[in-house]
C-alpha cells in the first residue's frame, strides 16, 4: 500500500467538491481523491483477493481521510481496456454507489482523450468535461 498526499486539510467535507477516481484495469488498483484542487491517492496489488474486496479498500481509503461514501460528489471509473475482473468489479461497485447514494459517475478510457499530452489522473475530471464524456454510461472495453 502506497500513499501520496498533497497537504490535504479536512474539516467540514460537505462544503468541498470531493471526487473519487477508480482504476482497476492494470497491474495495480489505483484510487485517488480530489478535494477541490488537492489530491490523495493509494494503490493496491491487482489481485483476485483485492478485486473481491474493492468496496472495502475504497471504504478504508475514505475512512483514512475522515470521509464516507456520502461525501463523494462524483466518481470517475476507468472502463478499459484492461483486466476483465478489475473492470467488472470496479463498474459494479460504482453502480452500487450510484444506486444507494445517487453519486454521479463517469466511465472513461484513456483512449477517449486522443491528442491530450498531459494524461494524469488528477486531470480526468477536466478531460471528461472537455471531451463530453457522458454521465452514468457504461461501455466496458475488455482486453481479449
Amino acid at each position: 500500500m502506497i500513499f501520496f498526499s498533497s497537504d490535504l486539510e479536512f474539516g467540514r467535507s460537505e462544503k468541498k467538491m470531493i471526487k473519487l477516481i477508480i482504476d482497476a484495469t492494470d497491474e495495480v488498483i489505483f484510487l485517488m481523491l480530489i478535494i477541490n484542487n488537492k489530491t490523495y491517492s493509494i494503490t493496491h496489488d491487482n489481485s483476485k483477493i483485492n478485486y473481491e474486496k474493492l468496496i472495502i479498500l475504497i471504504n478504508d481509503f475514505l475512512k483514512s481521510n475522515n470521509l464516507v461514501v456520502k461525501n463523494i460528489k462524483k466518481i470517475y471509473v476507468n472502463k478499459g481496456p484492461g483486466s476483465f475482473a478489475g473492470i467488472r468489479n470496479s463498474l459494479s461497485v460504482v453502480k452500487a454507489f450510484y444506486l444507494t447514494n445517487k453519486i454521479d459517475y463517469f466511465c472513461f478510457s484513456f483512449d477517449d482523450f486522443n491528442g491530450e499530452i498531459d494524461l494524469k489522473y488528477q486531470n480526468i475530471p477536466r478531460l471528461c468535461d472537455k471531451f463530453k464524456i457522458e454521465k452514468n454510461l457504461i461501455n466496458p472495453n475488455y482486453m481479449v
